[in-house]
């Protein structure tokens, strides 16, 4: 026999309540069926443009002020072991709205215009089909033609405005990313632009559970147009990317502000990290590496990551388990409560950030960055402070010992035998489960793209 507890008592005296009172009128039943909605907490996801895991005040940069991130960390969990498993721009952002190794489907680095799957839900067509609203701000970067955000997944997407154009000095016409000139001929900053729209899709479902999707094209080059109060506050020569870095901040900080106002604090996850790691502008530190020149070392594809549901994730944690983007498709979907689709490899992250579980979250993280149609070529393993990465040019297995040398600076491979054979050997076998690098035809340069233009796009997603 079921005998009822304190607890299970007091639930039915709450229910006969609520039920009596929009019986009465006094509660409609709308408002009713909305707070048991709000149940279902909203997602946002901030991946910003070559964020490198130095450029924030909260992981240890002291020239450029980050206040409202920093403030993302100190409420919630820093993670100081994330990775992008195929870095730079369109793979980084597959391997995300996918959670899956991009290689298993043809895309082994670069390749812009690489389709996504038919056969396997983008996160946004998983989260649509949640029950969720969908948004996208920002840069897309990934897809073949048809496949642009409004078409795989999202349901509101922020239509990329025009750029200005300058004539050089030569007489060229040179655009200008980061000025948009608005239909009243105003000059607007795109990455300002990008915050507003933020607070547009956010007061527009307020009411329903989201999913927001904020990519901005900051902070990647050109830096010119950052403008000068922005490039005021950094400390430093670095003032140019630095203002660049700030103005990302203070977008955020119009999302913070926003779900402070609602009451949105307590129902929102926010994962934030960046698509790989800086150009030479920015910085890696304590790692070396980055665009241009250091695509082959650690910086490249080690990001700051930070995880933030107030009262869910415990506030001011520091998680050091490796983890990588991957993750960010399994978390999102345990927040939602839906099953992960087969074909993804990430793992749900949130029973390490609650201190239900300890440790790495992937015991190996792979690249394999390679093919024709690929460039910045990388093969390495990480496996837990050992870093091990192909030297191209030697033909020759490289091993570091991370914690001791993150400049990498010293190969301790031959002291070390034994742990390159089994890094190896690991890698050997992901490999294998990939298909070969010519089974794909060259990807078209007619890759998917936002729609153009100012305001929304606002349909099914389809």
């Amino acid at each position: 026999m079921h005998t009822h507890t304190r607890r299970d008592f007091l639930k039915i005296i709450n229910l006969g309540i609520a039920v009596s009172l929009i019986a009465t009128g006094l509660l409609s039943s709308s408002a009713f069926g909305q707070d048991k909605a709000r149940r279902k907490p909203n997602v946002v996801i901030l991946f910003i443009d070559d964020l490198g895991y130095g450029d924030l005040g909260c992981f240890g940069n002291k020239q450029t002020p980050t206040p409202h991130m920093d403030a993302l960390a100190n409420e919630g969990t820093r993670l100081t072991m994330n990775y992008v498993t195929n870095a730079a721009c369109s793979p980084s952002r597959c391997s995300l709205i996918t959670g899956m190794y991009t290689q298993r489907f043809g895309k082994f680095g670069m390749a812009r215009g690489h389709p996504i799957p038919h056969d396997h839900p983008t996160l946004a067509e998983f989260m649509r089909d949640a029950g969720y609203v969908t948004g996208q701000i920002g840069k897309w970067d990934l897809g073949s033609e048809g496949q642009g955000p409004h078409e795989r997944g999202f349901m509101e997407v922020a239509r990329w405005a025009p750029s200005t154009e300058e004539r050089t000095p030569s007489g060229h016409q040179k655009k200008q990313p980061y000025q948009c000139k608005k239909p009243d001929g105003s000059i607007v900053y795109r990455t300002d632009q990008d915050g507003d729209y933020m607070v547009e899709f956010v007061e527009r479902n307020k009411d329903k559970p989201f999913f927001l999707y904020f990519s901005p094209f900051a902070i990647h080059t050109p830096l010119e147009g950052v403008p000068q109060h922005y490039r005021d506050r950094v400390r430093g020569k670095n003032d140019m990317y630095g203002g660049a870095v700030v103005a990302v901040d203070d977008a955020i900080g119009k999302l913070r502000t926003l779900l402070k106002k609602l009451g949105l604090e307590k129902d929102t996850l926010i994962l934030l990290t960046g698509d790989n790691g800086p150009h030479p502008h920015g910085s890696a530190a304590p790692y070396a590496g980055g665009k241009m020149g250091g695509t082959q070392k650690e910086g490249w594809v080690h990001t700051p990551g930070i995880a933030w549901w107030p009262e869910t994730i415990p506030a001011g944690q520091t998680f050091e388990g490796l983890l990588c983007t991957l993750d960010y498709y399994a978390t999102v979907a345990a927040a939602a409560e839906q099953k992960l689709p087969e074909r993804c490899d990430g793992k749900n992250l949130l029973p390490y950030l609650t201190n239900k579980k300890q440790g790495d979250v992937h015991e190996f993280i792979y690249w394999y960055n390679a093919g024709p149609y690929s460039f910045r070529h990388l093969s390495a393993v990480r496996w837990k402070n050992w870093r091990l990465v192909l030297n191209r040019k030697k033909n020759q297995w490289e091993l570091f010992d991370l914690r001791k040398d993150p400049l990498e600076e010293k190969n301790i491979a031959e002291q070390h035998e034994d742990v390159v054979k089994t890094m190896k050997l690991k890698h050997e076998n992901f490999v294998s489960t990939l298909p070969a690098l010519d089974a794909f035809p060259k990807p078209i340069r007619n890759w998917a793209k936002p729609p153009e233009g100012w305001g929304w796009v606002i349909g099914d997603g389809k």
